[in-house]
């Protein structure tokens, strides 16, 4: 063997002894915590027979170990039995249901009763209850007041994890955030965010809220790494056990010597809490030592005030609220003597209104400690029945304040806003009692001295101008019967004889349960504009003068179309050709458009087919259409070939007195040859369709219409054969507003080919069914070879 090698195997054989010297005294110390948490249970049980038998420790040692002997049971089994049958807590009732859960239940408890912190505690847990549940961690949280939690005690976590998991915010949805807000106890499959949550982690977990007197200290939850038996009486039993165990952990004080118990900060694993986390307040039946100071507080408020404390049933659960204290305020107040409060008396005996949502508000307050405020609330303890509301928890004790909503400060209100918008009368009709309020510069337009009853908005049409009374009458059913925002201008017949021109705004106003509590609003003098209101009438007189023009001038427009392009229905014949047109003019007058069609016979014998788009609508698109019409005829009769007369008809467009641009299609048919030759300018293509097919003719090259005077156009031919059909429109027939163009071609040439037994069917399929939405005009050609 080389020397070299021989310290290296020399230090690795020490590592290994010093590994394994290091785990013994792990496991020595695991037993030596183990033994200690079971003699504290030992001596808890002897404490219990020396009271129940009246002896001293040792003769109580003695039975201990007898009954030990007798049932074949190892003594610390017995001293959770002795337990068991002395206390009647949460952890008796697991054990009754599963008696192999009393030993590690109560040795939890006695490890929890012994540690110094919370962290201690969960420890404590996962070591002794949790592994006959079969789950591998724990997290205690403690809840804040503002709805978020602090990490107060973990076990079966990483350090790590748990330092960024120390403190979840306010709103995070979590599991033990849900479990918090619902105040229930939900088993989760993994769909939330948690503590060691992993994506693909197949595990289930628990969340329980630990509760003390009706108030909710935190959450417990308990993971396993598959899914648990949810919904088990007898897991369930355990964990409530366990959750009643850690909810007294986070209220009692610090055991003596525990990292805490002299305010020391004792670090407590990686969840930053100091000590032992003590809960707001003594704990359930112990003396409150905050009281005097929340009376003192409540005496000195300017506003009613009762200071509550938690009444608990024979199970623990909230029964009611013990009126601790009456406010010096509301001592001689009629709402005093209608709810007689007085110190130990209960909230729903003085109370019963309290039932319909007040206690429900208490008793939130005081389980999670959230404040609660609202405005404008229904509470029959104020004298008006409305008034702001104020509940806090301090302690043990909950804190209920109200303000009354009485007149001086509905009256302070009204005239502020009134004087702010000037010239302006305020009013108030409280739904609840009936009471209507008038501000003073109401009364002075209505015309009447302060002293008089206010008119109320029903009685609104008795005091209008009969003229105006169908106006005012909608003005009230949108306010009184559809309780929403309304607005109107009428005249005021006041009771001096006078008359005022007023416009009146109103609204209602909904408490925080969505009944109607009152309706508010104003009046506003505008008299003064009154001769502005008839300056606007004149120009709304012109201006539909203006309109009528406008409409004789497209009026005019539409019956030069029709005089030129009459809507075509019926085939005619004309050298071995059918040929049918459609023309459907716009729906409205206003959209007059420049569309046009044509067919002619030259003096060659050819047949002339063209249609056409001048841009816009109105008189002006209807003369261009004509002129461009007309010319395109014309220059047709010398002979010239299609792109020929699209350049000269390019230049007729580009030298007219009124610039305007079109598109067009033209084609010359020589029934000898049967050869159709065409040109476009800016326009879609023809359609053949020929044999149970159709397609587009190829899009040429070809400038719209007055675009450019030096414009170039291509020309293109095709042969005719006997049955084809070809299709020549305007966009009209095709454009929508949802869809693009090809779209629109495509959809045209679906349907032209379905096939149609005429080609008067097939034209009026094409208008019907092509489902153009632009409301323009459209020209149809159909052309059919025999």
């Amino acid at each position: 063997m080389d020397d070299t090698t021989a310290p290296a195997e020399e230090a690795t054989g020490d590592l290994g002894r010093l590994a394994a010297t290091v785990e013994r005294l792990r496991r020595e110390l695991a037993d030596s915590r183990r033994a200690a948490d079971d003699r504290a249970l030992v001596e808890l049980a002897k404490g219990v027979l020396v009271g129940r038998l009246g002896c001293g420790p040792a003769q109580a040692a003695e039975q201990l170990t007898t009954l030990a002997g007798r049932s074949g049971l190892s003594p610390v089994e017995v001293a959770a039995d002795v337990v068991n049958a002395a206390a009647h807590d949460r952890v008796s009732v697991a054990a009754r249901a599963e008696p192999q859960a009393a030993v590690p239940l109560r040795a939890a408890e006695s490890a929890a009763l012994d540690a110094g912190d919370t962290q201690a505690v969960a420890r404590s847990l996962l070591e002794h209850a949790l592994p006959a549940l079969g789950a591998t961690a724990v997290a205690v949280w403690a809840a804040e007041t503002d709805g978020s939690l602090t990490l107060a005690g973990y076990a079966g976590f990483g350090p790590e994890e748990a330092r960024s998991w120390r403190h979840v915010p306010p709103g995070v949805d979590t599991m033990a955030g849900r479990s918090l807000a619902g105040r229930r106890t939900i088993w989760h499959s993994g769909d939330l965010p948690s503590i060691g949550r992993r994506p693909a982690d197949p595990g289930g977990r628990v969340t329980m809220p630990m509760t003390t007197g009706g108030r909710v200290l935190g959450v417990l939850e308990i993971c396993w790494p598959d899914a648990p038996g949810a919904g088990s009486s007898r897991v369930e039993r355990q964990i409530e056990a366990l959750a009643e165990l850690c909810a007294y952990t986070l209220t009692a004080p610090p055991a003596p010597g525990a990292p805490g118990a002299s305010g020391a900060s004792g670090a407590s694993g990686a969840s930053g809490a100091s000590g032992v986390r003590t809960g707001p307040g003594a704990p359930p039946g112990e003396p409150d030592s905050s009281l005097p100071e929340l009376i003192d507080l409540a005496d000195a408020l300017p506003d009613p005030a009762l200071v509550l404390r938690a009444r608990l049933d024979a199970r623990g659960g909230l029964a009611d609220f013990e009126v601790r204290h009456v406010s010096r305020r509301l001592h001689g107040t009629p709402a005093l003597e209608a709810h007689p409060f007085k110190a130990g008396g209960l909230l729903l005996e003085a109370f019963p209104q309290a039932a319909g949502g007040l206690f429900g508000r208490v008793e939130r307050v005081h389980a999670t400690g959230e404040p609660f405020r609202s405005e404008r609330m229904p509470l029959a303890l104020s004298m008006t029945g409305v008034a702001d509301v104020s509940l806090t928890r301090h302690g043990e004790n909950v804190l209920l304040v109200w303000r009354d909503h009485d007149e001086d400060a509905r009256l302070a209100g009204l005239l502020e806003h009134a004087q702010r918008l000037g010239r302006i009368g305020g009013f108030e009709e409280n739904a609840v009692t009936g009471e209507v309020t008038w501000t003073a510069q109401l009364y002075a337009l209505y015309g009447l001295p302060p002293g008089e009853p206010p008119v109320p908005l029903e009685r609104l049409r008795e005091h209008a101008h009969p003229d105006d009374g169908v106006t005012v009458g909608h003005f009230l059913r949108t306010v009184l019967h559809h309780r929403r925002f309304a607005a109107a201008a009428f005249r005021l017949r006041r009771a001096d004889g006078g008359a005022r021109h007023l416009r009146v705004v109103a609204e209602p106003v909904f408490g925080p349960d969505g009944r109607l509590m009152a309706t508010r609003g104003a009046y506003q003098d505008i008299s003064s504009q009154h001769w502005t209101e008839v300056a606007l009438a004149v120009t709304r007189d012109q201006l539909a003068h203006s309109e009528r023009e406008s409409a004789e001038r497209n009026r005019l427009a539409l019956q030069l179309q029709h005089a030129i392009m009459p809507p075509s229905h019926g085939t005619t014949r004309s050298d071995g050709l059918r040929i049918a047109v459609r023309y459907r003019p716009a729906q409205k007058d206003h959209l007059v458009g420049g569309d046009w069609y044509d067919v002619v016979t030259l003096p060659s014998r050819r047949i002339l087919l063209s249609v056409g788009d001048v841009a816009g609508h109105g008189m002006e698109a209807a003369t261009g259409m004509v002129v461009l019409r007309n010319a395109l005829r014309g220059l047709a009769a010398t002979g010239a070939g299609p792109a020929q007369l699209m350049s000269w008809l390019n230049l007729v467009t580009c030298h007219l007195a009124d610039p305007m641009t079109a598109t067009a299609v033209c084609g010359v048919y020589d029934p000898a040859s049967r050869v159709l030759s065409w040109a476009r300018a800016g326009h879609l293509p023809p359609i053949l369709l020929r044999e149970r097919d159709g397609s587009e003719l190829p899009m040429i090259k070809g400038p719209l219409l007055g675009a450019f005077t030096d414009a170039a156009y291509e020309e293109g031919r095709v042969r005719l054969r006997a049955d084809d059909t070809l299709l020549l429109y305007t966009d009209g027939l095709i454009e929508r507003r949802d869809r693009n163009l090809r779209h629109a071609q495509d959809r045209l040439l679906a349907i032209a080919t379905r096939g149609a037994a005429t080609l008067d069917r097939l034209l009026d399929d094409l208008l019907i069914r092509c489902g153009s939405d632009t409301d323009d005009d459209t020209c149809l050609i159909g052309v059919q070879l025999t």
